[in-house]
């Protein structure tokens, strides 16, 4: 197949050209080219999308096309360019306007209204989540056949939010030092997740099939002790874990999510029931496949420590310590 790959330099669009070259298809990457190289076996050509479609993809046949845009002008523009291939729009979980409802589908949750004009996405959730609706909708009007995949929390190898790394490089610090891990309470809140080589290989897979329709890209729910034991395994660890309930670690100046002083894959009240249980029964019938955690996690490890400039955010082991000398003594 000849697979056009919308970016391809960074994470999950360079995970999705990766699998494509090894399945021995013929890639182009399409990307500006200033976050990284394509990988070795695909075509780069230069194409800030905020422009035409270059010359060198002007009338070019593709029997499918890869998007991770989250930019509704870029989506119309590249769909009236290639609107009779086989088109894979990446979404997210965030278009969904119900995040309370647990155990939601593609085929039982509203969406958000789209916002069809080029906002800023880092806005926040709502805007980032609008757009891509408006995203999804030019696909499917647009294209031939649409898929439209909607991840959540993507981790891995080369994740630049550097989210998940904070996990396996915390219980490598801990297997060194001895000191205590801090947690967020409750334990066992549930937390959805996937690993971008699985992504990027059901992508793939997909595009071969043919495959249409609208699927989440999430495991099934884990509980997060079940989460952290599986990523403690993974980094050769068995620290000592101590809970801390969310009004203390607020308290303390510790924030959820990501970022400075964060405790990343902690929710807080940032989202609803909803937000983490979600029902992929439908996606894992369709063939996305979950590797176990604890070997996203030895794989996230090894990449942190061959990449010297490799992102890890949240608390430092400093600022943990701090926090947890001041509420346990």
């Amino acid at each position: 197949m000849r697979i056009l790959v919308l970016g391809g330099t960074v994470f999950l669009s360079r995970a999705v050209a990766e699998a494509a070259v090894s399945r021995g298809h013929d890639v182009t990457c399409a990307a500006r080219g200033v976050s990284g190289t394509v990988p070795d076996g695909a075509a780069h050509v230069p194409w800030d999308r905020a422009d035409a479609v270059p010359s060198e993809l002007t009338g070019a046949a593709f029997d499918a096309v890869v998007d991770v845009s989250r930019i509704p002008s870029h989506v119309r523009r590249a769909v009236e360019a290639f609107p009779d291939a086989h088109w894979t729009f990446v979404s997210t979980i965030n278009v969904y306007a119900d995040t309370a409802t647990p155990g939601g589908t593609p085929a039982t949750l509203p969406l958000l209204d789209p916002i069809e004009t080029d906002e800023d996405p880092g806005s926040g959730p709502e805007t980032y989540g609008a757009m891509k609706v408006a995203c999804e909708n030019v696909v499917r009007s647009g294209a031939a056949a649409a898929l439209v995949i909607r991840p959540g929390l993507i981790v891995g190898p080369g994740d630049p939010s550097g989210r998940f790394a904070y996990w396996p490089d915390r219980f490598a610090q801990a297997a060194q030092d001895g000191l205590p891990v801090l947690v967020p309470e409750p334990t066992d809140a549930p937390v959805q997740l996937v690993d971008v080589r699985d992504l990027a290989d059901w992508i793939v897979t997909a595009a071969e099939a043919g495959t249409t329709g609208d699927f989440d890209a999430v495991c099934p729910p884990l509980p997060r002790s079940e989460l952290l034991a599986q990523v403690a395994d993974g980094a050769g660890a068995n620290p000592r874990l101590v809970p801390v309930a969310p009004e203390v670690l607020a308290e303390h100046d510790v924030v959820p999510w990501s970022g400075p002083r964060s405790i990343p894959f902690w929710a807080a009240d940032l989202v609803d029931a909803g937000f983490m249980t979600h029902d992929v029964t439908s996606s894992l019938e369709a063939g996305l496949t979950i590797r176990p955690v604890t070997e996203t996690a030895t794989d996230t490890l090894a990449w942190l420590r061959a990449t010297p400039d490799a992102n890890v955010t949240g608390l430092t082991r400093a600022e943990e310590q701090e926090v947890l000398a001041a509420v346990v003594g």
